[in-house]
């Protein structure tokens, strides 16, 4: 699995923005931005249990990522037209204010080593990335618990101080100083 340090893979995905057929699909690339973090997080099937929990929650955060220059994507090994129809099926999917983006050649999972390879879907993950593309941040969780991205928010926050940040640490507290 690529870790900390690691670059993310460069992949162009297709994601779902809308709910109309005709306007919802865009390409996405996961290439660098000198300017942007990315938050991808990676969820196992669509028309689940868990998964809606979390990208419901990242939805309702996605201005505050948005606020720290931050884009997420939100990924799964499904095809475009599966989250184009749980989008639509699922009322606290409706309005996401970031895409869905198909995996389906598992190119993506695959090459950052989070594929389930048993159950051939994405391990439950989360990549906080920086400008250049390099991995700061992986949290994986066990298929069956869901993940926290308020902590996300919270770790994307202590990382762009740039700075030493004690446990539970949160934005607008001290950060250590060595002396």
């Amino acid at each position: 699995m690529l870790g900390i340090g690691d670059r993310f893979p460069e992949v162009t995905l297709t994601g779902v923005v809308g709910n109309d057929v005709k306007t919802a699909f865009k390409e996405f690339s996961t290439r660098a931005d000198s300017e942007r973090w990315k938050v991808v997080f990676f969820w196992p099937k669509d028309f689940t249990f868990v998964c809606p929990t979390e990208i419901a929650a990242f939805g309702a955060l996605n201005s505050e990522f948005d606020d720290r220059d931050a884009d997420v994507l939100g990924v799964s090994t499904d095809s475009e037209f599966v989250h184009l129809a749980w989008r639509n099926d699922k009322e606290e999917l409706r309005d996401l204010p970031f895409p869905m983006l198909s995996d389906i050649r598992r190119e993506l999972v695959t090459q950052l080593g989070v594929l389930n390879v048993e159950q051939g879907v994405a391990q439950r993950a989360t990549y906080i990335v920086d400008p250049d593309g390099i991995i700061r941040f992986v949290y994986v969780t066990d298929l069956d618990v869901g993940r926290n991205p308020n902590e996300v928010l919270r770790v994307l926050d202590a990382l762009q101080t740039d700075e030493l940040c004690p446990c539970n640490w949160q934005q607008g507290e001290e950060t250590l100083k060595v002396a």
